[in-house]
């Protein structure tokens, strides 16, 4: 339980936001830069689509980086760029920063790239990318960021959907053991969409040098050094800052919104009061910036509080070691850093006794920030012991660009309970509901849905998609955003998040979560990471399939671990789970952000056609998926 006076301050600020929300975000919105102020805080005019900040004048490059230098701060580091693939390091100021910035808009502006107008950004991990999305914002430009090496067919879609006007791209990225040439991809892209671009601009990697289309085409660097210095270009807060795709169930992407005003105000709130990071202080989310967590914690969180952002290019293990990034926080002294738990799963399934950890100082880490997928409490246990710090879940989702729900450590550091992200975050009131949308009781499993309005920057729509907005999240529970996801609230209210909807599983009319059944295989001593799937089922309807993947060094029978698998799902959760299947594979199928492919395992399980996720880490771990669901009967036809 946590302490009365612990309560106190973490309830007093929730409170104070539920009973006035309107007067909290007013006074939130005082701490970034506003050429004008905002005529209403909120705009509830058009239910269920609610816009913040409208009226407002507003830059979010501005307030990233110009802002700093006029405060006396221009020397201060903005970004720490190491790359693990190219074994570089390079800081960069804020004012440095700028000029990059400004001339790169400056190049921009003209080629005829003005206030609304959508460009793609198409880049690997260097500080180019930042300062493309940074460009893109100084002119008021929208910017759409596709990971860098996503599939031509998928980068084309995105090119028609917003009818970008320019691309920025990346010559090649850089992976273990390989390089990515980019152009190829962007090149068959562009034939492949509809709309065609005005024109591209490469940044030519010494890596690996791409042929330009004349015309077409432009060389980074020379167009950079003949343009002039663009100024910061005012929109209005309810502007979108960019569109993000997110994958979407009919194959079609569904094109995030994220709103400017409501973004900066929110994301410079959450650095001191969830993450609790102040100015001056290196921060690192080891990420991409093709994902959401990149957009706002890479880039425009640490920026607009006046922290130093570290922009990792590498991989938790293989870059060259599972020690990477023990490396990184003591060569820059992170003071946080926040990831996916699946990094913390390659680590520990590489080097189980953290023997890599001995070479490195890690005085100045305080925090270890997990979300991105379901944080089991094995992972967990294993890094707070090893790094002896406190370890934070927390939860949200592309659509609403930063925390939902996590222990405030800014406000109040409150009790960790592990296998709960915490608490609901100021902006999200957040209910459990059943079938019908009513509020189930304490520790009963059901939908996570959240109040209507959202925090200011959550999405307020899709991009040219309002009523798909409208059937994706507003339609099952009528004044609430459904997240998709499934779970619980504890007497204190703790939120468990425990699966997607789509990975409750009815067994015989039980309604059982997958997610326990992850952590209790999570729990053995041999497992490294896993997941559990409902297959089809003739008699029980649905039954649960363990995917587990073995620590490094196991030498036993996988028959033996197969065994203790299932009995200790037995032992703890009974007979009605009918757990009896513990396939033991080389590796999970991932997304490159690290989401397993359940949905996906399902089809190739129940014999259903499929379509290879666009956003697969790699494609030909879905054909060891098959054979090795042939070795215990699946599909079964």
């Amino acid at each position: 339980m946590v302490n009365q006076e612990d309560q106190l301050s973490y309830q007093k600020v929730y409170n104070d936001w539920k009973q006035d929300p309107l007067g909290f975000w007013k006074n939130q919105a005082k701490e970034i830069t506003w050429y004008k102020g905002p005529d209403k805080i909120l705009d509830d005019s058009k239910k269920p689509f609610y816009n913040w900040f409208t009226g407002g004048a507003i830059n979010a490059c501005y307030n990233c980086v110009d802002r700093h230098i006029e405060n006396g701060k221009g020397e201060d580091i903005a970004i720490i760029y190491d790359s693990a693939m190219c074994k570089k390091v390079r800081k960069i100021s804020y004012l440095e920063l700028k000029q990059n910035v400004a001339k790169l808009a400056g190049a921009l502006k003209g080629k005829g790239i003005k206030k609304g107008d959508r460009v793609i950004i198409y880049m690997p991990m260097i500080p180019e990318a930042v300062v493309a999305m940074l460009a893109c914002a100084r002119l008021g430009a929208i910017h759409s960021v596709v990971f860098g090496g996503f599939a031509s067919s998928e980068l084309a879609v995105r090119i028609d959907d917003c009818n970008a006007k320019a691309i920025i791209a990346g010559s090649c990225g850089l992976e273990p053991g390989r390089i990515v040439p980019y152009k190829p991809l962007l090149d068959e892209a562009i034939s492949l969409a509809e709309h065609k671009p005005d024109f591209c601009i490469v940044y030519q990697r010494e890596e690996l040098r791409a042929d330009l289309i004349e015309g077409r085409d432009f060389d980074w660097i020379d167009l950079v050094s003949e343009a002039e210095e663009a100024d910061c270009v005012s929109v209005r807060g309810e502007d979108p800052l960019y569109i993000l795709y997110t994958s979407g169930t009919t194959g079609q992407p569904k094109g995030v919104i994220r709103p400017v005003g409501g973004h900066l105000v929110s994301l410079n709130w959450t650095m001191k009061n969830f993450y609790d990071i102040h100015p001056g202080e290196v921060f690192w989310a080891a990420s991409d910036v093709g994902w959401v967590v990149g957009h706002s914690y890479i880039v425009y969180a640490p920026l607009v509080s006046g922290t130093t952002s570290v922009l990792f290019e590498g991989k938790p293990v293989g870059t060259p070691d599972a020690g990477t990034f023990w490396r990184v926080i003591s060569d820059h002294n992170v003071v946080s850093l926040f990831t996916a738990p699946t990094a913390f799963r390659a680590i520990k399934r590489a080097d189980p006794k953290g023997n890599f950890l001995k070479k490195y100082s890690l005085t100045s880490l305080r925090t270890l920030f997990l979300a991105g997928e379901r944080a089991d409490p094995d992972t967990i246990n294993w890094a707070k012991d090893l790094l002896q710090i406190p370890v934070i879940d927390h939860w949200w989702q592309t659509e609403s660009g930063h925390v939902m729900i996590g222990n405030p450590w800014g406000i109040e550091k409150l009790e960790i309970k592990v296998g709960s992200p915490s608490v609901p975050i100021p902006g999200f009131e957040i209910d459990v509901l059943d079938e019908n949308g009513n509020i189930l009781p304490p520790n009963q499993l059901g939908s996570i849905a959240i109040k209507l309005p959202l925090a200011p920057g959550a999405l307020p729509s899709l991009w040219k998609a309002d009523d798909r907005f409208v059937s994706a999240y507003l339609s099952k529970f009528p004044g609430y955003y459904e997240t998709g996801d499934a779970g619980l609230k504890d007497e204190d209210g703790y939120m468990y998040i425990m699966a997607r909807t789509d990975d409750v599983i009815n067994v015989a009319g039980h309604r059982l979560s997958t997610g326990a059944m992850e952590e209790i295989l999570a729990d053995h001593k041999d497992v490294a990471e896993c997941a559990v799937v409902g297959i089809s089922d003739e008699l029980k309807g649905q039954v649960p399939l363990g995917l587990v993947c073995l620590t490094d060094g196991v030498n036993r029978p996988e028959g033996e671990v197969q065994k203790e698998l299932v009995q200790l799902v037995r032992d703890r959760l009974g007979p009605v789970a009918f757990f009896k299947q513990a396939l033991i594979i080389k590796r999970l199928p991932k997304t490159r952000s690290g989401k397993i492919l359940r949905s996906t395992v399902c089809k190739i399980a129940d014999g259903e056609e499929f379509k290879v996720p666009a956003t697969i880490d790699d494609p030909l771990i879905l054909e060891e998926i098959k054979e090795a669901l042939a070795t215990i009967g699946y599909p079964k036809n």
